[in-house]
């Protein structure tokens, strides 16, 4: 018995990093998990093997989520693949980070598009499913950055805020169908992005944590489960910081 048996759980962005451990989370805990890659394809090959091996169901979808029309496309595929959707995970992120001077229209916009608008496109094509249902879970991945500010990281930032005023107020509008929404504030998780940093570096952002180490992608995979469970019933509207009591 596993806390997601036979939920059908989307994750965008799933091929590597926090996205991926989210994956390889829900299906050991029973979920048909349907993830979304746009460029690594042999990544999601591989990760759609290893889940399949472990006697999971998953299968990998190329998608761009910030297209409106290809958000619609995907979850109509899925439903046709899985017969529905019982929790979505708006994970896919990206950075463009320089300071606000030298910040171009388009770091700006790609941010934006990624970040932020694809979690509203992926919302608007689920939702009719899990009206119909009177059942859903919707997950966004915000981060500390998006509740503190972070300079160099702008456009960041103002994704990952705008992540947190968007769960609340599709909380507000689908509560009364039961339908949740919540967010996820992961501070510095430890992934193959963070391995190319300066090791001194990484060991002073260690050092200023409370717990005294990085996150991993499963700290953060942990608590995407509990708000997919049925765990999570009378949660809705939450901003969950997984970060170490980097932010209190």
């Amino acid at each position: 018995m596993g806390l997601l048996d036979n939920k059908v759980i989307i994750i965008t962005g799933a091929s590597r990093g926090i996205g991926k451990a989210i994956a390889q989370e829900c299906v050991q805990q029973g979920a048909k998990v349907a993830f979304t890659y746009l460029s690594s394809e042999e990544k999601a090959k591989a990760l759609e093997a290893e889940l399949s091996n472990s006697g999971g169901t998953a299968k990998g979808f190329k998608s761009d989520a910030s297209v409106f029309d290809e958000a619609q496309s995907l979850v109509d595929a899925v439903v046709e693949e899985f017969g529905t959707v019982d929790v979505l995970v708006n994970n896919a992120g990206i950075t463009r980070d320089t300071l606000l001077m030298r910040m171009s229209e388009q770091q700006w916009d790609e941010v934006m598009n990624t970040n932020l608008k694809s979690a509203f496109n992926l919302t608007k094509a689920v939702q009719r499913t899990m009206l119909k249902a009177r059942s859903g879970s919707i997950i966004n991945m915000s981060s500390v950055v998006g509740v503190k500010g972070n300079a160099g990281q702008a456009n960041y930032a103002a994704s990952k805020a705008g992540l947190i005023g968007f769960t609340k107020s599709v909380a507000q509008e689908l509560g009364s169908r039961n339908i949740r929404c919540n967010a996820i504030a992961p501070g510095f998780i430890e992934t193959e992005m963070t391995e190319a940093l300066d090791q001194k570096v990484v060991q002073e952002w260690r050092n200023g944590i409370p717990l005294k180490r990085g996150g991993a992608p499963v700290d953060v995979a942990n608590a995407t489960v509990f708000l997919a469970s049925d765990m999570s019933a009378y949660v809705t509207g939450q901003t969950i910081h997984v970060c170490g009591g980097m932010l209190m």
